[in-house]
């Protein structure tokens, strides 16, 4: 602690040395302000206090005027002289006395904040796009903590040694990130945005931090905060074109400051669980602009994750008669399972810029660039840069966690082949049947990499097979030198009734296209396989044989349906960072056909239900054994992407245009003793639209058709997802009622489309249980058309976020010629459901089905 301490005066020391003017910034009864503005008047410099209500401001000697802001208290202006020592000036704000005396209350008993808001919002549309364009610079300081850490979660007990590791104290608290960054930003309208990352560094971490300002603009209609993460329909502004409609107003009094008169309005939702604010907004006399506002998003906000979101901004003139933001702080607070969190994110803006001339190709598809020496500032430039000094508690966590991040580094480029083995977990028995393996083992100057799902997790049951085991062991050996990576990858399958026996191993090259953090820059892949194996009909299929085992054995569903088959296949893939990406792969199969072994299952009363081992809604009977080639090509691409641009690789962040993917089949007869011969086209279109208020919009379309037909047989047709249990799959991806091989086809023409909308919120809000629960309606339509003249529909609607992850769903089909079917399918859905996977990790699928 001492060392830490001596740190701490040293550079207040270094900063002393530069004539800094420093000091508390407390209100009248001694309790620190947090976050306060100071300026020096008529000069572009200024500072915010960091949670102790301590600044610092470097300066050269000369007379200024320090004036101090906080809002809910009067401003404060010192006029003082600094020499060539370092100044101490502290400031004692008073709380805001408002006036009222020259209200005037309207002939119907309306409260004045109604008419102030209203011309406010008659202003608001110019004010949103006076600006043009501009430049600033932006120091960003996010720190999140641990206010609240439990012994155990979900009954599993916190090892000690991980707490320590998070420098968490006894009662479970302490720093969990802390990071400070300066970004330069230009900005020109309507939605060009580039951002240039100066200088980043994140407390005891490489990797980049939250380097990136969250632009809160009132003065838009729809307020997005942290890309929609928080309430995908965004929060309605305060002086939004209706926001009459949904807020209510109470007018508190006026202040003046600077010669201007300021009106401070309560700003109060007129209903709970809807997408807006509440607590104080600044109006500007006359010009009836924004001056400052502390606003609040709770629950009652529809606001995920979260339970508490507080946001303050103070607006400064960056020009005549244009104002900009110049602070902007973010307080939030959360928990869930006992650990409960809490955090502030300061954006200080400098360097405003609102007359800039970019040249033609300034802006362009990089929305956000990293220099190579991004991360290398000393600490003497930080101390220099830094509008908002440390606190100890942050200076300790800074110095203690480089520090241990430096000693792992140097393990890390070590050629120490021990020092990685010795700590690891060793693995037990627990990890071979049930845990799985993945372990990771320094082997020369790369890495050696060994996967394995838990035995037990790989035994199903079908009536094909019986039991079956079906483990799958992948061997990878990095070079990061190439920065490639080669993969072994074997399959070992064998069932008990049958008594077959299928293995095959395939071979993976590729670069190593993926980074730790998810993000992805230009790789390829070249992939050999061959062997003997067990397939779908339906390669694509999403009928999972976890969930064919039970429905089984327990009901005599079978609808897992089974062919074996000696392949061979060889491809290459090159993804680029645009998100373009090329496929093309060539497959032989000796396809022979395969029978049930076994009618067991637990409730002997449905055996009845028990099908052939082929697809009977297609097929009369079983098929003939026949040998394919089959060449595939495939070309996937995303106009409009936009990236973050590290020193070594992008990062995609998406596009606002729908993703297209086209795929060419063609069977190749007498190839290898080939009997196919067929031609088929397909072109995928899909996306999320973002309806703002209206909510989230997902659509999935596929049209295609074959060219030519001339021998295809079932594996080779065109086939869609169904699905015949009441546990729902991948929505827009399926039909939900549909049998699995019901609309299998060799048609010369094809479109099926899957549709819905997320409410979000939208019209649940108003019914009072579910409102509360954050539920949220879901609906759209399945619809499927074949030529000659096959349709088939599916509407359905229901609920989803459930527990956060449920949704229940009533569906309903239509078909020519058929009545009318009801039923309801249960499936994942909602804020923890959309991002749950209900496969299982299965890294055969990547050379099985690359994409």
């Amino acid at each position: 602690m001492r060392i830490l301490v001596l740190i701490f005066l040293l550079s207040l020391g270094n900063r002393m040395s530069a004539q800094n003017i420093q000091g508390h910034i407390r209100d009248e009864e001694g309790n620190i302000l947090p976050f306060a503005t100071i300026l020096v008047k008529d000069t572009r410099f200024g500072a915010t206090s960091n949670a102790e209500g301590f600044y610092n401001i470097a300066l050269k000697p000369g007379t200024y005027t320090i004036e101090c802001r906080y809002i809910g208290y009067t401003t404060s202006e010192k006029k003082i002289e600094l020499g060539d020592k370092s100044l101490t000036v502290n400031f004692d704000l008073q709380i805001q006395r408002l006036q009222l005396d020259e209200v005037v209350i309207t002939m119907n008993g309306e409260d004045p904040a109604y008419e102030m808001i209203r011309k406010a919002i008659r202003m608001r549309p110019g004010y949103e796009s006076q600006v043009k364009a501009f430049t600033a610079d932006v120091y960003i300081k996010g720190t999140m903590k641990l206010l609240s850490f439990p012994d155990r979660i979900l009954g599993r007990k916190i090892p000690e040694e991980d707490k320590k590791e998070m420098m968490l104290d006894s009662a479970g608290q302490g720093i969990i990130y802390l990071s400070e960054s300066l970004t330069h930003v230009s900005v020109e309208k309507p939605d060009k945005v580039k951002m240039e990352v100066i200088s980043s560094r994140v407390s005891g971490s490489n990797s980049f931090g939250f380097d990136f300002p969250i632009f809160l603009d009132f003065n838009k209609n729809n307020v997005n905060i942290s890309g929609n993460m928080l309430n995908r329909r965004g929060f309605i502004s305060p002086i939004a074109d209706n926001a009459l409609s949904f807020y209510r107003y109470k007018f508190l009094g006026s202040f003046v400051e600077n010669n201007r008169k300021v009106h401070t309005i309560r700003v109060i939702p007129r209903r709970k669980y809807e997408p807006l604010f509440s607590g104080i907004i600044n109006i500007s006399d006359g010009d009836w602009r924004i001056f400052s506002c502390d606003l609040l998003l709770t629950k009652e906000s529809q606001m995920e994750l979260l339970d508490t979101l507080e946001i303050s901004q103070i607006h400064t003139p960056a020009d005549t008669n244009i104002w900009q933001v110049k602070n902007q702080v973010i307080r939030f607070r959360g928990g869930q399972l006992g650990v409960v969190m809490g955090g502030t994110f300061v954006n200080v803006y400098s360097n405003y810029d609102i007359n800039p001339e970019f040249g033609k190709k300034y802006f362009g598809k990089v929305l956000v660039a990293y220099d190579t020496s991004t991360r290398k500032k000393s600490d003497a430039y930080w101390d220099t840069l830094r509008p908002i000094p440390l606190e100890l508690s942050e200076i300790k966590d800074f110095h203690i966690k480089d520090s241990a991040q430096k000693v792992r580094d140097s393990i890390r480029n070590s050629n120490a082949d021990t020092s990685l083995t010795r700590s690891m977990r060793p693995v037990t028995l627990k990890d071979i049947f049930l845990g799985g393996v993945n372990k990771s083992y320094k082997s020369g100057k790369g890495f050696f990499n060994i996967q394995n799902a838990g035995l037990l997790n790989q035994v199903q049951y079908n009536t094909v097979e019986g039991i079956n085991i079906n483990p799958s062991i992948v061997f990878s050996k990095s070079i990061p030198k190439a920065r490639q990576r080669i993969s072994l990858i074997t399959d070992l399958r064998y069932g008990f009734s049958n008594r077959h026996f299928a293995p095959w191993a395939g071979l993976v090259l590729s670069n190593r296209g993926t980074m730790s953090d998810g993000s992805f820059y230009n790789n390829y892949q070249l992939y050999i396989a061959g062997g003997k194996r067990v397939s779908q009909f339906n390669k694509e299929s999403n009928l999972r044989e976890d969930l064919n085992t039970v429905t089984t054995l327990f009901y005599g569903w079978n609808e897992l349906k089974l062919y074996e088959n000696y392949f061979f296949k060889v491809g290459y893939r090159q993804s680029r960072d645009n998100g373009n990406t090329f496929l093309i792969e060539g497959l032989f199969e000796d396809r022979m056909p395969l029978d049930n072994a076994t009618d067991y299952i637990f409730l002997k009363k449905f055996t009845n239900r028990l099908t052939p081992n082929y697809p009977v809604e297609a097929l009369p009977g079983q098929f003939t054994p026949h040998k394919a080639v089959v060449l595939h090509a495939a070309f996937r691409f995303q106009p409009g992407q936009k990236y973050i641009q590290y020193p070594r690789y992008r990062m995609r962040l998406g596009s606002k245009y729908p993703s297209f993917t086209v795929h060419y089949y063609k069977g190749i007869p007498d190839l290898l003793g080939s009997e196919v011969n067929y031609d088929r086209w397909e072109v995928r279109v899909n996306d999320e639209a973002d309806l703002k208020l209206a909510g989230l919009l997902k659509y999935n379309l596929n049209t295609g058709g074959f060219i030519n037909a001339q021998s295809a047989f079932i594996q080779d047709f065109k086939h869609f997802n169904g699905n015949t249990f009441h546990i729902a799959e991948d929505y827009v991806k399926t039909f939900q009622m549909a049998k699995y091989y019901q609309f299998s086809n060799t048609s010369s023409f094809f479109t099926a489309l899957h549709l819905e909308h997320h409410a979000l919120g939208l019209l649940t809000n108003k019914l009072p249980v579910i409102r509360k629960w954050n539920w949220h309606l879901v609906e759209g339509i399945n619809a499927l058309y074949m030529a000659p003249g096959t349709g088939y529909m599916e509407v359905f609607a229901g609920l989803e976020n459930i527990f956060k992850f449920l949704r229940v769903d009533a569906v309903m089909s239509l078909q020519h010629g058929y009545k009318p079917v009801f039923t309801y399918r249960i499936g994942l859905g909602g804020l923890m459901g959309d991002a749950i996977s209900i496969g299982r990790l299965n890294k055969r699928s990547k050379i099985i089905n690359p994409w």
